[in-house]
């Protein structure tokens, strides 16, 4: 019965947005474009596979790429390296992109944490179809335009405790490929010289981030800090061609390296907000382009269900972004939609969907059961005075997490209280 009624909200959310996307669409474009005319950037595109901005799809896009500072799931492989160390479980996830007409991006993510250390690794193919017709309309070639990209992630969250929550860093090492098909000549239908494997690239990049937990202007209880910012820079590299030409290997166009900072803050415990700044800049010749702000909130109805929005302006192209996301059976599915200058509502694109298999959390759920029944018991030994005892439950506890401030907290207080009783005692003796 509780399937039913959760496939029953998510079809009635759906159907509130596709209700949403039928306006006037060349009516909005129109007035997007005359207020925004003045954010186009002289330099845009002159970076190379250009699919590595592209994200994987669902969360991601429905909270309008804000994600920098947020990285609550696998995604984080895209925004910011650093996030492994901080994720609450094992994931498996594969996402679908139906971007722009008849492209499209799919891919696979994984994730696994064990304490404050993880891995994680995924790759991800974007495709465009390739067909060419001669003078007379023949068709003469058929393949598909692609880049495929994959990486290994290693992150580790540095001093992580109860009260500080540390320091997550990490690194995502990255190598993509460029495939061009062969074209041909009009006249002749013979492969063009210089076409296909000549200008198909090899790229090597990596990525570094920065990821901070804590708690700000908190108004609900809970164990998980309110807030997190974040840093990263991604895509550093270089992307060379020329494979298979008589000149060889030359170095290609920059890749499109992007500095991002982002935050997110959950006042009260149903909403977060997340927020992003990012600056695309061309390493080959310096240049920094015009920067893309990002804006995304998070409602969570029910511990199955959130539905989020988001905002984008990148360039002149602003982007609004709706999802919802549910779970069933530990899978979490996703649903997005996105508008923009791209976009088109007949046929419907620019939809990704997304479905995370949650793998658990390596046993460290039962562990922090085990330091919260050790604790109480503590407490329980404190009330009664007996201070020892209290003293060896809290020690079993610095011997399983060594940085649990209340146990080293409650240690200090039960040795002073026997100190206390000590010099007490000695007192009366000799009086």
């Amino acid at each position: 019965m509780n399937n039913v009624r959760r496939f029953t909200i998510t079809a009635v959310l759906l159907t509130l947005q596709l209700n949403i996307f039928a306006l006037d669409y060349s009516s909005v474009t129109n007035t997007l474009s005359d207020i925004f005319y003045t954010r186009i950037d002289k330099n845009e595109g002159t970076t190379t596979f250009r699919s590595l901005l592209i994200p994987f799809g669902g969360r991601t896009e429905s909270l309008g790429s804000a994600y920098t500072g947020y990285c609550n799931d696998v995604s984080y492989l895209q925004f910011n390296p650093a996030a492994g160390a901080i994720q609450d479980e094992t994931q498996l996830a594969l996402y679908h992109n139906h971007w722009i007409a008849d492209s499209r991006m799919e891919s696979i993510a994984f994730t696994t944490r064990n304490k404050n250390l993880s891995i994680g690794s995924f790759v991800s193919c974007f495709y465009v179809p390739f067909t060419e017709y001669n003078l007379f309309g023949d068709r003469v070639a058929g393949s598909y335009y692609t880049e495929t990209t994959g990486g290994f992630n290693i992150s580790y969250n540095f001093l992580a405790g109860y009260n500080f929550k540390g320091i997550a860093v990490g690194t995502t090492i990255k190598g993509g490929w460029r495939g061009m098909p062969d074209y041909t000549d009009k006249d002749t239908n013979s492969i063009i010289s210089g076409s296909g494997l000549e200008q198909s690239a090899l790229a090597a990049m990596a990525d570094i981030g920065v990821m901070l937990q804590f708690n700000f202007l908190k108004f609900y209880s809970s164990r998980d800090p309110n807030v997190r910012i974040g840093f990263s820079v991604m895509n550093l590299g270089a992307a060379f061609t020329g494979f298979g030409s008589s000149g060889g290997v030359v170095l290609d166009d920059a890749l499109p390296t992007v500095i991002a900072t982002g935050m997110s803050l959950r006042f009260i415990k149903p909403v977060t907000i997340s927020v992003d700044l990012k600056t695309p800049i061309n390493i080959q010749t310096g240049t920094a382009y015009r920067l893309n702000e990002s804006l995304g909130v998070e409602i969570q109805f029910a511990k199955f269900l959130a539905f989020m929005l988001g905002f984008q302006i990148k360039g002149a192209n602003p982007a609004f972004s709706s999802g919802f996301e549910f779970e069933v059976s530990k899978i979490r599915l996703n649903f997005n939609y996105t508008l923009d200058f791209t976009s088109s509502l007949n046929p419907l694109n620019r939809v990704s969907i997304s479905a995370k298999l949650l793998l658990g959390d390596r046993g460290r759920s039962l562990v922090q059961n085990e330091i919260d029944i050790l604790y109480r018991q503590g407490l329980t030994y404190y009330s009664q005075g007996k201070w020892q005892e209290a003293i060896d439950s809290w020690e079993k506890i610095l011997e399983i997490d060594r940085r649990y401030d209340p146990a080293k907290l409650g240690i200090a207080s039960a040795r002073s209280q026997i100190e206390m009783f000590e010099k007490i005692k000695n007192t009366l003796k000799f009086e």
